[in-house]
């Protein structure tokens, strides 16, 4: 169990916290020659729907649930992008080089969105082969993340 009392949300600076991190790593995303193809329909909006599914992963507002339609949008989001290992594996290394950019110098924090990242990237290599319009069934709620992670 953690000893910080604020939520993973506070602890990153919040909403603009969150937003410098998906600026900082999508600089780098789209400039990568492995990951550019993957984000070919990349429209600037897709930053702030990042930093407010964050938000809402880590603790802040549900943002993300109750304007751009919760955890069944987000995984369709995915579908048919066919992501590879390689391609997931480069992703989390840019990640990594945005965490340690933009938010601050406390390695538990730095840890845990990173733990999140792994973990989340492998749901979205795992359903990206689907087909776009695939059944996925009900995935619940927006999953949350906390110190000790998933939640």
């Amino acid at each position: 169990m953690s000893e910080h009392t604020e939520n993973l949300y506070e602890a990153v600076g919040g909403i603009d916290g969150l937003r410098r991190l998906s600026l900082t790593f999508y600089d780098q995303v789209l400039a990568d020659p492995l990951l550019a193809p993957v984000f070919a329909d990349f429209t600037p909006t897709h930053v702030e729907h990042v930093a407010v599914w964050l938000a809402e992963v880590f603790g802040g507002p549900a943002g993300f649930s109750t304007e751009l339609g919760g955890h069944q949008a987000l995984l369709r989001a995915h579908l048919g992008l066919s992501i590879t290992e390689q391609q997931r594996t480069r992703w989390l290394e840019l990640m990594a080089a945005a965490v340690a950019a933009e938010l601050p110098a406390d390695e538990l924090l730095r840890r845990q969105v990173l733990a999140y990242f792994d973990w989340g990237t492998r749901i979205a290599r795992d359903i990206s082969s689907s087909p776009v319009g695939a059944d996925l069934g009900d995935p619940g709620p927006t999953p949350r993340w906390g110190w000790d992670g998933l939640m």
